[in-house]
């Protein structure tokens, strides 16, 4: 296993689907020459030149419009939305177009295409660059949700969305563009649908997605000095979800939390809590308890941000909460 980081990672993945299958397209704001304002399509044109990597006005409607009649007509487009927040502006064309092509047209047609945007804080962006916006699409039929949270499920799941024949949503997020992790040699499609244990336990499941499946991991390492195994499940893709893979875990642990970056209120982690109250509840030994963030925009300056974000150490509370122990 080689190094390789979460954004270079999607570059890769665009370069490999770009090179196998002729009718996927890039497109969106200063997506070619620039490369993108993180970076992840960079290259792309020099490769495939302007009719696969097209920049746009700076009209996210009318971007996702085009994407939507491109799908439509046979083309793979990927789409790129610099900031979720504005995905506000795409609503109408992925919600009312994408989303219900399929049934639509009697099955006959569907609209292939992928809406890469990035989501999230940690860089002092403030409250219109700093959004998670996520549960709004896992909420519509007829659209995927995906958040990849490390390098090889960035590549694999971004590859999977690209060759699946619906719209997906592909949330990433701005915090782990620089990181770095193990990368396989020869990466693949993952499946969609399917989440990821990635550290076993046996005390309580700890549930979470994207950069949050980080602070899992960290509060995991914390709970071990205290004795406890905290099994944590990386989520990968938010809809569909893979619950079997949860209350499986949830029958071995008998306790539960789930975490995200999200704010708390109506998120994915009240759906996932309620599927588990409904197929899981003569598992549980203690309450389900949800992480994320209060219900405010997220503030500007970097000491409000840090202590609106979501962290282990709000990790480790919760999972002590659900244990039935204070934390001294």
């Amino acid at each position: 296993m080689a190094e390789l980081r979460y954004g270079h990672a999607l570059n890769r993945a665009l370069m490999d689907a770009m090179a196998d299958d002729p009718t996927v397209v890039v497109l969106g704001e200063d997506i070619a020459a620039a490369g993108g304002s993180f970076g992840v399509t960079r290259g792309l044109l020099d490769k495939y030149g302007s009719e696969r990597v097209i920049d746009t006005p700076i009209s996210e409607a009318a971007i996702a419009g085009v994407a939507v009649g491109a799908a439509l007509s046979g083309l793979k487009p990927v789409v790129e939305i610099m900031f979720m927040d504005f995905t506000t502006l795409v609503m109408d064309a992925l919600v009312n177009q994408a989303a219900k092509a399929r049934f639509m047209f009697g099955g006959q047609f569907s609209a292939p295409m992928v809406l890469r945007t990035p989501h999230g804080g940690g860089v002092n962006a403030g409250p219109q660059h700093s959004q998670c916006l996520e549960a709004w699409f896992a909420h519509v039929p007829g659209l995927k949700v995906v958040c990849p949270a490390d390098a090889t499920s960035a590549y694999g799941l971004l590859r999977a969305a690209i060759e699946d024949p619906d719209p997906v949503i592909f949330v990433e997020h701005k915090g782990l563009y620089g990181r770095k992790d193990s990368f396989p040699e020869q990466p693949a499609a993952l499946p969609l649908g399917r989440a990821e244990i990635v550290r076993p336990g046996a005390d309580a499941t700890i549930v979470a997605y994207g950069a949050a499946v980080q602070f899992a991991l960290d509060a995991a390492t914390q709970l071990a000095s205290r004795g406890i195994a905290a099994e944590v499940i990386d989520l990968r893709t938010l809809q569909p979800w893979d619950d079997a893979t949860v209350l499986a875990s949830l029958s071995r642990t008998h306790r539960l939390v789930v975490a995200h970056e999200a704010v708390e209120a109506f998120g994915v982690g009240a759906e996932i809590v309620a599927r588990m109250a409904d197929i899981g509840f003569d598992e549980l030994d203690g309450p389900l308890v949800r992480v994320g963030a209060p219900f405010m925009p997220t503030p500007f300056a970097p000491a409000l941000e840090a202590a609106y974000r979501p962290s282990a150490q709000r990790v480790v509370e919760a999972v002590l909460k659900t244990m039935g122990q204070q934390d001294v």
